[in-house]
């Protein structure tokens, strides 16, 4: 076993920039996990700054300054911020409520639905378990509503919260971007001064993260985007809610669509029936689906390393075990991340390595 762990260290942390990295890296994973909610503003200003700085550097590419070129991404930052807070959020949470106002009928609907499948299929269903399922659903359904219900003065601390991040996040997200050299250059004087490995892991790191995290975001756009014009020229219900499921749902591949089919197929069959109308929502509905993963994706990830289905799943139970429902949205960030340094991870391949012979 001593062998064995010798031949480890010897392999991945030969070098003193190694053992230097490891640990930098392990320090912040602990100070994200115990302080990252109170730094949750700062947190998401770096993320932001950091998709928004691939729009700087085009822009400086085309010899507009840096300071015009941020002071104009800023302000159209700061114009879609106001867009959300104050247009599709209002709208989300007017059809949420509407649709938990019309949770009783469609349940209802739902069981007439599910009282006919045990005298279809009396082999496969029973109606003992459709009715545990039955229960189930009404009874999240319920805590649903009555959450609903019972938003009021005791959400005003957690409002109060939410406008001083909204403050907060565009101040923030301005001087990142005004003051990265300066930032990055603080963070270089408490490295170690010749660090070629650190700069060939960050290069690695930065090109998978930034092409990942700024083709994510323009793909939730897209899909979002087509899924809300689609879903209102064949008069679908809640097309601002579901089209936003649609569009954050790409951000956990294979999971997100396979779970966001369900709500968007209940609503339609509620509000069409089992009828063509129905099953063009379907249709098109898989077409859009068809279009992100064969067309959209690699057009915006070609040059992203892409992660085995598995590693997703166990990227997504394992963030998601830690932080929540944050961690099932950053997960595939963060396991994309762990990819790029452990491709760019300096391996040596020595004498301690080699088995001893047989005698």
């Amino acid at each position: 076993m001593i062998r064995i762990l010798r031949g480890l260290a010897h392999k991945y942390f030969s070098d003193e920039e190694a053992v230097i990295l490891f640990l930098l890296i392990l320090a912040g994973v602990v100070f994200i996990i115990f302080f990252g909610s109170m730094l949750a503003p700062a947190i998401a200003a770096v993320i932001v700054a950091f998709i928004l700085q691939g729009l700087v550097t085009k822009l400086n590419r085309l010899g507009i300054p840096e300071i015009v070129s941020i002071i104009g991404v800023f302000f159209v930052f700061l114009g879609l911020l106001i867009g959300v807070l104050f247009g599709l959020l209002p709208l989300i949470w007017t059809q949420v409520t509407g649709l938990a106002g019309e949770a009783p009928r469609i349940f209802r609907e739902m069981q007439s639905y599910l009282e006919v499948l045990p005298e279809q299929y009396p082999t496969l269903i029973s109606m003992e378990g459709i009715n545990t399922i039955y229960n189930q659903v009404t009874t999240e359904a319920g805590r649903m509503t009555q959450w609903l219900v019972s938003f009021s003065l005791e959400s005003i601390p957690d409002l109060v919260a939410l406008l001083i991040y909204m403050v907060l996040l565009p101040i923030l997200v301005f001087f990142f971007l005004k003051d990265r050299q300066v930032l990055l250059g603080a963070i270089a004087r408490m490295l170690p001064s010749q660090r070629p490995m650190m700069v060939r892991i960050w290069h690695e790191v930065n090109l998978q993260c930034a092409n990942y995290v700024r083709g994510k975001a323009v793909e939730i756009l897209i899909v979002g985007g087509i899924t809300y014009v689609a879903f209102k020229v064949l008069g679908m219900p809640y097309a601002a809610l579901l089209s936003l499921m649609v569009g954050l749902s790409v951000v956990i591949p294979y999971i997100g669509a396979a779970v966001v089919t369900i709500p968007v197929a209940m609503i339609a069959l509620f509000a069409f029936g089992w009828g063509s109308q129905f099953i063009w929502v379907m249709v098109v509905y898989g077409v859009i689906q068809a279009l992100d993963g064969n067309v959209l994706v690699p057009i915006l990830f070609s040059e992203v390393n892409n992660l085995h289905p598995v590693a997703i799943i166990v990227a997504v139970l394992f963030f998601g075990g830690i932080w929540g429902l944050w961690g099932v949205f950053f997960a595939i960030p963060l396991a994309t991340m762990l990819k790029a340094i452990f491709s760019a991870w300096p391996v040596k391949y020595g004498q301690a390595e080699t088995l001893p012979k047989e005698s």
